[in-house]
């Protein structure tokens, strides 16, 4: 309307819901890219609407891009099927396999039963659920069935070499992004926040609690002058010290139990000692977060499942052209207009990652 152009609302909707300039394979391209060619990924999710049904957008990012992914749960097997980047999920009955089942506590029984039935090579979907089938002779086990199709599906996506493989996912404590990937860094502020959300009365317990937040606070200070100057006798003395801190016991027995999980997960919050790329904090995805609760704000919820794509597209776009320097309302109009002048931000995030250490 200020440019005096005459164009009806289900013309520009049907401009973005069918994908006519080619925005829904841009997302794709933008993911992929990222997934080949930086370090370390980064995942928070957040529920969203999508025609009046609860559903889940999951945000993957790190400094060259974001991108939104609109799936109906936030299980395991979702976060999955998102990395797999399209290609159908298969299952691998390899050692890594058993090996996850034991940890997701399948009984040894059928471990032993699923060793003499498989071997070690892919199979589909529907093989899957035959095997399961037979080794789950009636409806019981629903649990264990899950643990066994995450630990088989896990064990393939390490073996395929289709899609890149992510080898550092960077995220909250949640239990779905755990065994996925080969190593997990831990944000340092949602562990904070454990510590934030104890509320102690006694006097002895309140003094207790502000004196060790405060060593916490210190040493994830040490942690951010390592990234910025690291060494292998940094690395050994700040993991002598985090035994130290986290050793700690004090009056107050909630908050013992509490550094007593923090101590825990030493490995996964102490990751930055061995790839100093990595942030001490997800608060990048924490951001995405917030701007698809902007967007939400805004329109409520799409309908359709185009119109759901094409909402997680151009969110994808705006959010990595921002980060990658790059006019999003010029790289828009470049691509309607079919002028195709501007480089596709996927080229950017190969040029940018190749420039940058780690």
């Amino acid at each position: 309307e200020n440019c005096s152009i005459h164009i009806s609302q289900p013309t520009i909707s049907r401009i973005l819901t069918n994908d006519e300039t080619g925005f829904n394979q841009e997302k794709e391209d933008i993911f992929r890219t990222a997934l080949e060619h930086t370090p370390y990924q980064q995942i928070d999710d957040t529920t969203i609407r999508v025609n009046g049904k609860n559903q889940y957008s999951q945000i993957f990012c790190n400094p060259y891009y974001t991108a939104f992914f609109t799936v109906p749960g936030k299980d395991r097997l979702t976060i999955l099927d998102l990395l797999l980047c399209g290609r159908e999920r298969r299952y691998r009955f390899d050692r890594n396999a058993f090996c996850l089942m034991k940890d997701f506590n399948v009984a040894k029984k059928v471990r032993n039963q699923l060793s003499e039935l498989t071997e070690d090579k892919e199979i589909s979907e529907a093989e899957m659920q035959a095997l399961l089938q037979k080794v789950f002779e009636n409806s019981k086990g629903k649990n264990t069935k899950t643990r066994i199709m995450e630990a088989a599906a896990i064990a393939a996506y390490h073996r395929q070499t289709d899609i890149p493989v992510v080898d550092i996912l960077l995220a909250d404590d949640a239990p779905q992004f755990k065994k996925i990937t080969e190593e997990l860094a831990l944000c340092w502020i949602h562990e904070g926040r454990h510590y934030n959300r104890l509320d102690p009365v006694v006097p002895c317990n309140v003094d207790a609690l502000k004196d060790f937040k405060t060593r916490f606070w210190d040493f994830y200070g040490d942690l951010l002058k390592y990234k910025e100057d690291p060494s292998s006798e940094a690395a050994v003395k700040l993991s002598s010290e985090f035994d130290k801190l986290f050793s700690t016991k004090t009056v107050y027995d909630a908050l013992n139990d509490r550094i007593e999980k923090t101590r825990n997960k030493k490995e996964q919050l102490l990751l930055v000692l061995k790839h100093p790329c990595l942030p001490l904090h997800n608060n990048n995805s924490e951001l995405g977060a917030r701007v698809e609760k902007r967007r939400q704000d805004v329109s409520l919820h799409t309908i359709s499942e185009a119109g759901t794509t094409a909402k997680d597209a151009f969110l994808t776009i705006v959010q990595t052209a921002r980060k990658l320097g790059v006019n999003s309302f010029e790289y828009i109009n470049d691509r309607i207009s079919k002028k195709f002048s501007m480089p596709a931000l996927s080229d950017l995030i190969a040029e940018k990652a190749k420039l940058q250490p780690g």
